[in-house]
């Protein structure tokens, strides 16, 4: 049986998981909502010894180390599996000034320096490895749609300002299809980059809210970190994934992932309301 661990099961591995769970996987993962503590090395371990594929998704820490290479990368080397991953971000190529950019584009140059370092460090592990580039990643409970409805949303007046996307299912839908697919660095993105201010009115529209009011990057008063965002500008290509993996985003632009995500809520409140049912149950 196919037996998957992941480190740091999040948004996005956490769809994963549901997704492999539902097609049968045996599923161990570290994290808040995973099956075993980071710091249990005996039972980490032993779940390596037990994995055909494993997946990071766990980010460098606040001091530019990749924890998961720096506690288990020896035994992530020698392990049995026969598939390693790692979810990268696109941040590592720095601002392109509106460019395409690709897979041999230059890494390092941009605020992600520590997000680079990552990269290249599990690149250079001593067996094949997947990694896979993210972009701004959106989905069901996490999109423009809630800062809209919370009033977070912003529209920054940064001219010509474009950025890359990608919906959560399609993350899922790339590692899948790489796993039968030759290793090595893989853009996933979506096939229409555009401006953050585009994203926040189709998001308006279809909640039937008016758009934000157009802010310079100084009355937004954005955090430290998202006026470092809008600092970059790139456009992210995905050719390669689409030529080696057989891969294509079903959400091939922001447009078709809002509505999507829009229409997934009823499910997930149904999903939310039937998770609580249990929980009350259980405390009975």
């Amino acid at each position: 049986m196919p037996h998957f661990l992941i480190f740091g099961l999040g948004y996005s591995a956490g769809r994963l998981a549901a997704r492999l769970r539902a097609q049968g996987w045996s599923i161990e993962a570290t994290g808040r909502a995973g099956t075993m503590a980071f710091g249990d090395g005996p039972a980490v371990l032993s779940a390596l010894r037990r994995a055909t594929h494993i997946l990071s998704s766990v980010p460098p820490d606040a001091d530019g180390a990749d924890a998961v290479l720096a506690a288990y990368g020896a035994a992530i080397a020698q392990s049995p599996a026969r598939w390693v991953g790692y979810l990268s971000s696109t941040g590592v190529y720095g601002d392109t000034r509106g460019a395409w950019v690709d897979e041999t584009a230059s890494i390092g140059g941009g605020r992600r320096g520590a997000r680079a370092e990552a990269d290249l460090a599990w690149q250079a592990l001593p067996r094949p490895v997947h990694v896979f580039r993210l972009p701004g990643i959106y989905g069901p409970g996490r999109s423009v749609l809630e800062r809209l409805r919370e009033g977070r949303a912003r529209r920054i007046d940064v001219p010509a300002q474009i950025f890359s996307r990608i919906h959560v299912d399609d993350i899922v839908g790339g590692v899948i299809a790489a796993m039968n697919a030759p290793p090595g660095v893989y853009n996933l993105a979506d096939d229409r980059p555009c401006s953050q201010n585009d994203v926040v009115a189709y998001g308006g529209a279809l909640l039937g809210l008016p758009p934000p009011p157009l802010q310079t990057l100084e009355e937004a008063e954005l955090s430290p970190a998202a006026r470092a965002f809008y600092g970059e500008n790139r456009r992210v290509a995905n050719a390669k994934a689409k030529r080696m993996l057989g891969w294509s985003p079903l959400y091939r632009d922001y447009r078709s992932g809002l509505a999507a995500c829009l229409a997934a809520e009823p499910r997930m409140q149904r999903d939310d309301h039937a998770a609580q049912r249990e929980r009350d149950a259980s405390d009975r």
